[in-house]
């Protein structure tokens, strides 16, 4: 199977998989392949925090025209997978040079299942973008073309708790490979001073917890192929369950936005954690630390890409409230805002390179040490 992910999160993935028991895990760029038996698909779409996707390849061969692609296609045994009054969707990725258009393939790929069943049985499945019984995916690299079931169908970043969210939300798998990049671990105190829908503050406690993900989900897509296991899955999702841990710290969000405070605080009871994780109604730049713990920080401050705001005056905002009220803290965020990073005035002590959507990012730590240290990664 292949586990899709974002760029930078090739490590975490592979990670996770093995943690949960995957075998011949392989990293690639924005995937991880991997070896498993049917509840283990079940149980990585359930329990893994970083991937987008998990597809099951079910068959590939050389291609060399379109002719030679939809002939191939129809060759497949379709009827395994799908009944003739059923439902598909097709989507397709394409880095080759013979083929160009990626909506054209899929067009093809669906013209061939479709005439198959016809000519077959008189009968023919309809396209359904939203729900289909069976999501198929068709990645062609160069000549190399491989036909793969979705077993997740939406994208798994979509985790059924969020109902409200804000002008710029953070993605949800987004959200959780940043915190594991800053090695949050759940045995510290935890803050997302711009915490916007929630996000980031649900992703902690669920890490904090080792919470499945993905448990709130309505569907997966496998629910709708011929040899769903409702049994399996459910002793799956128990077995998940089962791990789960105590949390013995504080999550705590900030917001200055009311609207934002109340849409987490719904997105927080969605998920079943407001017993974990307080949010209140707060400017982060007129607060200071509570207490003398180690505080762990992850935010997701504005880029100025949605949000019309003086850049350099926030992020030196931003700085400045980080030295002067937060010693004993390390302090995480990302943004697209490179320039922006310069008025910090702050030296990281780390930049990880990712991508939030389509937008070059860096995730940047800075160390906050008490007392003399202070000073150290002031400019």
């Amino acid at each position: 199977m292949v586990a899709k992910t974002l760029f930078g999160f090739e490590e975490l993935l592979a990670n996770e998989l093995i943690q949960l028991g995957a075998r011949d895990v392989k990293k690639g760029v924005r995937n991880v392949s991997f070896t498993g038996d049917k509840g283990f698909m079940y149980k990585a779409n359930l329990g893994l925090r970083t991937a987008i996707k998990i597809l099951k390849p079910i068959h590939s061969f050389t291609v060399n025209n379109e002719t030679d692609l939809y002939n191939k296609i129809y060759a497949m045994p379709w009827e395994d997978y799908l009944k003739p009054t059923g439902t598909l969707a097709v989507d397709a990725t394409i880095h080759s040079q013979l083929f160009t258009h990626s909506l054209y393939v899929a067009l093809k790929t669906k013209d061939a299942i479709v005439d198959r069943f016809r000519n077959d049985t008189g009968e023919r499945p309809n396209v359904d973008l939203k729900f289909p019984d069976l999501k198929i995916n068709i990645h062609i690299d160069r000549r190399k073309c491989t036909i793969s079931l979705d077993s997740s169908g939406d994208s798994l970043h979509k985790r059924g708790y969020k109902t409200a969210t804000n002008i710029a939300p953070i993605n949800e798998v987004l959200a959780a490979g940043i915190i594991m990049l800053s090695g949050w671990d759940g045995q510290s105190d935890f803050m997302d001073p711009m915490c916007g829908s929630g996000t980031v503050l649900i992703e902690a406690a669920m890490i904090a917890c080792n919470i499945p993900p993905n448990l709130m989900r309505k569907e997966f897509a496998f629910e709708r192929w011929p040899d769903w296991d409702v049994e399996l899955f459910e002793r799956i999702e128990a077995s998940l369950l089962k791990k789960s841990r105590d949390f013995h710290h504080s999550i705590i969000g900030y917001d200055k936005a009311p609207s934002a405070v109340a849409k987490s605080k719904d997105n927080i009871k969605n998920a079943q954690l407001d017993d974990f994780i307080k949010v209140k109604h707060e400017d982060f730049f007129k607060t200071q630390k509570g207490g003398e713990e180690k505080l762990h920080m992850v935010f997701n401050p504005p880029y100025g890409e949605r949000l019309n705001i003086d850049m350099q005056g926030f992020y030196e905002n931003i700085g400045n409230t980080l030295k002067r009220s937060y010693p004993g803290t390390d302090a995480w965020f990302i943004t697209s805002n490179l320039d922006a990073l310069k008025h910090i005035g702050l030296r990281p002590s780390r930049k990880i390179q990712l991508f939030n959507a389509k937008l070059e990012s860096r995730l940047v730590k800075y160390v906050m040490y008490e007392g003399s240290k202070k000073g150290k990664y002031m400019k």
